[in-house]
């Protein structure tokens, strides 16, 4: 990446540090309650280094191949580095997904839970689960539907004992953020999880005023990805 790019990242990245703190502000929130998830999807890691070096630890990856491939030699110089999953999992690729993640946020269905379960039995690595909440009950997205999420954070945690600790959820991109976050709230506070990962480019602060512990963000630090409908 050239100076400029490096630039763009560094100002970028100190805007939307300034914005999540002005919204802790706003909602009354104590400083630094909100995570800001960097999101590096299809970054290189020449990309991804000005917000290394800028401190931030926490990012966020789709796909699991791509996280083996990058990630490895930015942790041996970044030790620190949390590393969150955020796109959809794969039963065969857990195994994969538990030795390379910190962070798993899109469980989402009871085979995924097993295959997880199965796979905590035999390793000594202990990532935490976020489940993902389908809010807009949208056919084409992955996620529990809101009805059935209570059920399904019982069955996560006393049939298959893993750790979960939050909530996740993606809503509809042409309704408000809102309702959506407000959901996911409820059925958090419902359930006694303390963590949520709502609020990607577009509506981070929205969701900091909601209740958000992790925002995604990434075309806002990084600019947009190839495909604009993908950008978080």
């Amino acid at each position: 990446m050239d100076p400029s790019g490096k630039n763009h990242v560094a100002e970028a990245l100190q805007m939307v540090r300034a914005r999540i703190a002005r919204s802790e502000q706003d909602a009354g929130r104590l400083p630094g309650s909100v995570q800001l998830v960097c999101v590096t999807k299809t970054k290189s890691a020449d990309d991804i280094m000005p917000a290394l070096e800028a401190g931030e630890q926490i990012f966020g990856e789709n796909r699991v191949q791509e996280a083996q491939k990058k990630w490895p030699d930015l942790r041996s110089r970044f030790p620190r580095i949390e590393l969150h999953l955020i796109g959809p999992l794969q039963t065969n690729k857990v195994r994969e997904a538990v030795a390379v993640f910190d962070v798993i946020e899109t469980l989402d269905r009871p085979r995924l839970a097993e295959a997880l379960a199965k796979e905590l039995q035999t390793t000594d690595r202990r990532p935490e689960l976020y489940i993902e909440v389908n809010t807009g009950r949208e056919p084409q997205k992955a996620g529990i539907l809101p009805e059935d999420a209570d059920d399904f954070i019982a069955f996560c945690r006393e049939t298959c004992a893993l750790p979960v600790t939050g909530l996740m959820c993606i809503p509809p991109a042409d309704e408000q953020a809102s309702p959506h976050f407000a959901l996911l709230s409820t059925i958090a506070r419902r359930n006694g999880l303390t963590k949520l990962s709502m609020g990607m480019s577009a509506d981070y602060e929205l969701g900091v005023q909601l209740g958000a512990t992790h925002v995604r963000v990434g075309s806002a630090i990084f600019g947009a990805r190839p495909d604009p409908a993908k950008s978080t």
